[in-house]
């Protein structure tokens, strides 16, 4: 019986990784536009491979037609990108969605205790949570850059590996820098140096292969939120887009989700420290994900793909009620279902105020919830 299971789990992920390929497939030979996100991979990484300036105010002449999107990532990324250049621009959505159906699985079987059939059957419902099926719809990587922090932390811990995954995930996305200050704080020195060291290693490299464009993306792009869309748009879940919706993108908005975010980080900090230390290394981990994702001046509502590990983890510990309720929440589409674009969001009253701030709020009060829980166990 442990043989059969064991087989299966891996023929099982299989098929649902072939589902994906073969839906990018047919996205492709049917001529239809899915994934703008993997179209500015691939064109960022041509124009590159071009010699011509990726960080620039005009279209990417790399593009297709039916994208108009910047180059937003590291110059790095440029870098890590071009594999996608050997595609046919159609099937890059299809290869990028079958990497990150089989980096959801990976996830799914590093963060609980389940196997088999029910890393499968966890994966699949995955894909019914907003923050998963946008991802993939979008071609984003957030899936990808996932399951290179998860492994990371949870599988290569003690390895002489241990930081290289975290470096590679932040020289695609800033945004995983955060997990670069989670092993200093729980005591992973080595490992927080190795993944500096892999991050700063591969912006050097960049500097000798595209040095104006390097250059001009840590001078000004990279300190440009605007640059990414509009902050006070609801699908921007941080505290700084609450702030700038609450403010009409006042100029103080920043300097004020900055403090909120410095006041939240202490009882987080010292909530990742306590659990650290009682062998909770999944629980920690996911503290730190949900600080980061507060504190980045941007964090599209696609970001949140952290909400898979939180509720495998609920579910391993048996705790259903709570995982069923975070499954519910991040499968229920709520900001959707605000009215927003244009200014829309300056005009909220406090009856969408709360929907449309939903995953700020949850973190947050999360957060805040369990330091407080924890404060009582340590005084008892």
């Amino acid at each position: 019986m442990t043989t059969l299971r064991s087989r299966a789990e891996p023929a099982l992920v299989g098929v649902l990784v072939l589902g994906a390929f073969a839906a990018g497939v047919a996205v492709w030979l049917a001529g239809w536009h899915l994934g703008a996100d993997s179209a500015v991979y691939r064109a960022g990484a041509l124009t590159f491979l071009q010699g011509d300036a990726v960080y620039t105010p005009e279209r990417l002449t790399t593009l297709p037609s039916w994208v108009s999107l910047p180059f937003t990532y590291p110059p790095a990324a440029a870098l890590l990108f071009v594999p996608l250049t050997a595609l046919p621009s159609g099937l890059t959505w299809g290869v990028l969605a079958a990497t990150s159906v089989l980096s959801l699985a990976v996830v799914v079987r590093v963060s609980g205790r389940f196997r088999g059939w029910a890393v499968a059957g966890l994966t699949v419902g995955a894909l019914a949570l907003e923050p998963v099926w946008k991802t993939i719809f979008l071609g984003q990587i957030n899936l990808v850059l996932l399951a290179l922090v998860v492994v990371d932390v949870l599988v290569l811990a003690g390895s002489r590996w241990s930081g290289v995954l975290i470096g590679v995930a932040a020289a695609v996305k800033l945004t995983p820098l955060i997990f670069v200050a989670h092993l200093f704080v729980t005591g992973r020195w080595r490992d927080g140096l190795r993944a500096l060291a892999t991050f700063a290693g591969l912006q050097a490299v960049m500097f000798v292969l595209m040095p104006g464009d390097a250059a001009r993306y840590w001078a000004e792009a990279a300190f440009d939120p605007h640059r990414v869309g509009g902050v006070s748009w609801i699908f921007n879940q941080s505290l700084g887009g609450l702030v700038n919706r609450l403010s009409h993108e006042a100029s103080w908005s920043t300097a004020v989700a900055l403090g909120v975010g410095a006041v939240l980080a202490v009882p987080a900090v010292w909530l990742v420290r306590r659990l650290h230390r009682r062998g909770e290394t999944l629980a920690a981990l996911l503290v730190t994900a949900f600080l980061g994702l507060l504190v980045s001046p941007v964090s599209w509502s696609h970001h949140w793909v952290w909400a898979v590990p939180l509720i495998v983890l609920l579910a391993s510990k048996a705790r259903w009620v709570w995982a069923g309720l975070v499954a519910a929440f991040f499968a229920s589409c709520v900001v959707m279902l605000v009215p927003n674009g244009g200014d829309t969001e300056f005009g909220w009253g406090p009856e969408l105020f709360v929907p449309g701030n939903a995953y700020v709020l949850a973190a947050a009060l999360g957060i805040l919830g369990l330091a407080a829980r924890e404060l009582r166990l340590a005084v008892i």
